[in-house]
């Protein structure tokens, strides 16, 4: 044995000096500061009804652990580079998450990552979403770029003659190894334990079926915690993509195959209006972000609508339709009004099963002799759309490629000159025909040149929800001049039109509705707000024009437009209801809201039903949450059912 102890004035401090400098302080600093970041990622999503639970800390805790235990058997030098490389990666996921739940309202999952060619098309919608204080997700840098030029006395090496103990030789490099070696299984164990404990709890007593029932993307990461909500949807990806084609139990198809023989009972062809309209044309309008609560309101003493005003007098507008989208947006309004089955609760339908089968309203209709087609001046190849239309049985899509932009807009073209140019195709077209369009024009982040902005939006000018409404007026504009059109050119007595909105603007602050309705808001009031868009009707004869208030959805289009054709919906797979029936209709949301009419239920992301909210609508305020158990049940039912359909492409085998 040989000791040797030299005093010096760090003598003191050498003890901290050396754990500062030891790959333990290292990594501790790593994990306080990714604790951090997830802290503020959580509550940078603004999501009132989600509570932070301390369990949630250890498992964000052992889920950093889990994925950077492996760094502490590194060499000191390469594991300080590992860490880093580490915290910029974990930095940008959540970085991303966050950009995308600004607009999506959802989590960032493997699907949408297959879409990332749709990012360049977004260009300033993504800059709208970033904030100034998201540089807060870089404080760890700044502190870091700081200690690099001027480091603590602790942190610096030891000089010559300072505090200096051995005993015995060093240690060897096997030595060392082992230990680098011990610690990594010791924080892997760690890292299990604090991550799978209160996990297991949460799924034994408040998550039951976190990993086989119909969890919302925000419900799973709110009992996972964003990095095991990223691990699982990995692993889900692959399952679905990697493996053999899923294959779903005879007894589970029976189970679906009597929710269909049962919706099928429910329906009504014994009404004046099945059949009314039998070899009418048909026009289909789904205008961008075109939502409920601005119409029929007036700003600076202006219609923001009216043209829309206008044409409901002499059609049917439905004031309570919901828009039943998930991540997909646009393609999963377009895809559940063609189809009456929910989107997918992530990812797109378009994206993930445009090779499965369907029963579709513009593949029915070419069975009974309509000429089919779908009209949208964006590039064919974004949301899969030439892939899924061919699916969906039109006879031809017009994309981007079939239109002259001679009125360059927004994201694309006009909507002035969309429908103008469309209605250069569609009256070419045999009759009847079923003509699908898709405006562009409203699309985030609602930015029109001044010389097409006609509406004076008052305290909103320059702000997002003043371009908003600026964008709806011009979008507004270009609905009178279709009307217009389809009257000179002799199709507007012959013409079945509906008017949708596909989902909401993705203005999420309560404090400026509010001041543009000049009233205080409740969560159903933003619930409904956030959730309606319009739908209007109209007949050829102009039947039934006047105001409904009953619930509605876009799952309602397809069977409702066969019910008016004369063509039974009971032999197709559709989930929705019919309109024009005269029944009672139950509308359920992604999300698992719904609404009977009577109550509405507004469901907590923690996946449990006793921390959602019931509403009575008619005093709009909360009842016992016990009432809306059944449906609830109900709505759960209809959206597992859904997902087993396209998961399992049942409906061959349902045929």
């Amino acid at each position: 044995m040989n000791y040797s102890y030299s005093m010096s004035s760090h003598a003191s401090n050498g003890g901290f000096g050396r754990f500062f400098r030891s790959r333990y302080f290292t990594y501790s600093l790593f994990l306080l500061f990714m604790i951090y970041k997830l802290l503020l990622f959580h509550f940078k999503l603004h999501i009132s009804k989600i509570d932070f639970n301390p369990l949630d800390f250890f498992i964000g805790l052992g889920s950093l652990i889990l994925v950077s235990f492996w760094t502490l058997w590194l060499p000191r030098r390469g594991q300080r580079i590992a860490l880093i490389v580490v915290n910029l990666l974990l930095t940008a996921l959540m970085y991303t998450d966050l950009v995308y739940y600004r607009y999506f309202q959802d989590l960032v999952t493997f699907t949408v990552i297959m879409q990332a060619s749709q990012v360049d098309s977004l260009g300033d919608s993504i800059m709208t979403l970033l904030h100034w204080s998201d540089l807060w997700f870089a404080a760890d840098w700044l502190l870091l770029a700081v200690i690099a030029i001027w480091k603590p006395s602790g942190w610096r090496s030891p000089a010559r003659g300072a505090l200096n103990f051995t005993v015995g030789k060093s240690p060897s490099r096997r030595a060392g190894f082992t230990r680098r070696f011990s610690s990594g299984i010791a924080a892997l164990v760690i890292g299990c334990v604090v991550t799978f404990a209160p996990l297991k709890f949460y799924i034994d007593y408040y998550a039951v079926g976190l990993f086989t029932g119909n969890w919302w993307n925000l419900s799973l990461y709110n009992v996972t915690g964003l990095l095991g909500f990223h691990v699982y949807d990995a692993y889900r990806f692959g399952k679905e993509h990697l493996g053999p084609k899923p294959v779903l139990a005879s007894g589970e198809v029976d189970h679906v195959q009597e929710w269909f023989d049962h919706k099928d009972t429910t329906r009504s062809e014994n009404d004046a209006m099945f059949g009314k309209y039998k070899g009418n044309n048909v026009m289909v309008i789904q205008t961008e972000a075109f939502m409920n609560f601005m119409i029929g309101k007036q700003i600076g003493g202006q219609e923001i609508t009216p043209n829309f005003n206008r044409l409901m007098k002499e059609s049917m507008y439905f004031s309570h339709y919901y828009h039943q989208t998930g991540q997909g947006r646009t393609s999963d309004a377009d895809f559940s009004s063609q189809t009456s089955l929910h989107p997918v609760p992530y990812g797109s339908v378009f994206i993930r099963y445009a090779d499965h089968q369907f029963n579709s309203l513009p593949a029915i209709l070419k069975e009974h002799g309509y000429t089919p087609n779908a009209f949208h001046a964006y590039d064919g190849s974004f949301w899969n759309r030439n892939a899924m239309y061919e699916t969906l049985g039109y006879d031809r899509f017009f994309s981007k490629k079939d239109y002259e932009i001679d009125e360059p807009l927004g994201w694309s073209l006009g909507d002035k000159s969309f429908f103008k140019q469309s209605m250069d195709q569609i009256e070419q077209l045999p009759q009847p025909f079923y003509s699908f369009l898709i405006t562009l024009s409203s699309h985030h982040p609602f930015s029109l040149p001044d010389d097409v902005q006609e509406l004076n939006v008052g305290e909103f000018d320059g702000t997002v929800f003043g371009d908003y409404l600026q964008a709806i007026h011009y979008v507004d504009a270009a609905l009178g001049q279709l009307v217009e059109r389809l009257k000179q050119d002799g199709l507007w007595d012959h013409t079945i039109l509906y008017i949708y909105g596909d989902h909401d603007n993705s203005v999420k602050d309560k404090a400026v509705y509010e001041k543009f309705l000049g009233k205080s808001l409740t969560d159903l009031d933003m619930e409904q707000i956030m959730n309606e868009v319009p739908l209007l009707v109209h007949l050829p004869d102009g039947e039934g024009a006047g105001v409904y208030d009953k619930p509605a959805g876009q799952l309602d289009m397809a069977p409702s437009l066969l019910h008016l054709l004369g063509i039974s919906a009971k032999s197709q797979y559709m989930m929705g209801n019919d309109l024009f029936d005269g029944q009672d209709r139950f509308v359920v949301l992604r999300s698992g809201a719904y609404t009977d009419g009577k109550r509405f239920y507004i469901p907590s992301q923690s996946g449990m039903f006793e921390d959602g909210s019931c509403y009575s609508l008619k005093t709009g305020k909360t009842v016992d949450v016990s009432t809306c158990r059944a449906g609830y049940d109900r709505a759960k039912k209809e959206l597992y059912t859904s997902d087993e359909t396209l998961q399992y492409d049942l409906i061959p085998e349902l045929n």
